[in-house]
């Protein structure tokens, strides 16, 4: 019975385990919940041994023999992604199609200046971008494209192999016009909870990173980036967006940034990172690309940092010395 374990049975004994809910394992593997139970009852079945209690607890417990096997479950999980990823390579070849998940987030200048530098280097490779709202996982997760660029709001599956690029800097913004810009202090929850919020949202990402970014009790979600700046251009909430987005409206006046008390003063940091699936790597011209895009972010930030230098010194020397 041994020889008839599968490895969809193990990434579900895990998926199980992990979530601690055969209803959220389903959730994460895109199958209905009786699947999965029906998969575990025959996994348990095959090993001889009881995985999981399923007693008067409403989640399922790990039993001692489940909490053994499920290292070893995981390690032939990682043994057989990185056998894929080896073939793969050993395989070589040049991708035809170059498939990229970008979320909304992520700063323009990096991305195009990595695309430019790509399209002379590989140029029957085509490129093709989707750009979501938030939901970019799941297209990596499914297939569709092979990278992902994401921000750290997103939950990854165990499968789903990350590296931090830059992180984005988003400040809490309204229009002048709007009652909570003449606040000169930290604005308490109390007088926050008077004001429409406008959250940025896919209504499919539910997540409870995202959730969490409510801080109003009345707010309006909008799935659209540019929806979101033209409200906040008009005056009708308050809210988040990248300092990347909204620089030119800060230095215009059209928009001025406020204070929440129970915010960062500056505003909260993001981390923007690449993803691709640990069995489905990319090939050359996708390591390629995410490379580039490496070097392009390292070489962006450098020059952000003289600049930030160069502006701190100028200040410095404009202030009247001490006689």
């Amino acid at each position: 019975m041994l020889d008839g374990v599968s490895l969809d049975q193990l990434r579900t004994f895990i998926a199980v385990a992990d979530e601690k809910s055969f209803s959220a394992a389903g959730r994460r593997l895109r199958r209905a919940q009786s699947v999965v139970s029906q998969t575990m009852a025959n996994l348990e079945g095959q090993l001889g041994v009881k995985l999981f209690d399923r007693g008067a607890a409403r989640q399922p417990v790990l039993t001692d023999q489940g909490r053994a096997l499920l290292s070893d479950a995981r390690a032939v999980a990682v043994d057989v992604d990185a056998l894929k990823a080896r073939a793969k390579n050993l395989a070589g070849g040049l991708e035809p199609e170059l498939s990229v998940a970008v979320d909304v987030m992520f700063p323009l200048a990096p991305l195009t200046a990595a695309v430019a530098a790509f399209q002379p280097e590989f140029p029957s490779t085509l490129l093709n971008f989707e750009v979501e709202s938030s939901a970019v996982v799941e297209p990596v997760f499914d297939g569709r494209c092979v990278v992902g660029l994401v921000g750290s709001w997103s939950r990854l599956p165990p499968n789903i192999a990350h590296e931090p690029l830059l992180t984005v800097r988003a400040p809490t913004i309204v229009s002048p016009r709007h009652p909570l810009a003449t606040y000169h202090a930290p604005i308490p929850a109390t007088v926050q909870a008077g004001h429409i919020q406008l959250i940025h949202m896919d209504p499919a990402d539910v997540s409870p990173s995202r959730v969490s970014a409510i801080q109003s009790g009345r707010f309006w979600r909008l799935s659209h980036l540019g929806s979101k700046l033209a409200f906040l251009r008009a005056g009708l909430g308050y809210g988040c967006l990248p300092l990347h987005v909204i620089e030119a409206d800060l230095a215009s006046g059209a928009l001025v940034q406020i204070v929440l008390e129970d915010a960062p003063p500056e505003g909260f940091v993001m981390v923007m990172s690449a993803i691709n699936r640990t069995d489905s790597p990319p090939g050359p011209a996708g390591r390629w690309f995410m490379e580039r895009l490496k070097q392009v972010v390292a070489e962006q930030r450098k020059e952000s940092s003289i600049g930030a230098a160069r502006f701190r010194s100028s200040i410095i020397e404009q202030q009247p010395r001490r006689s």
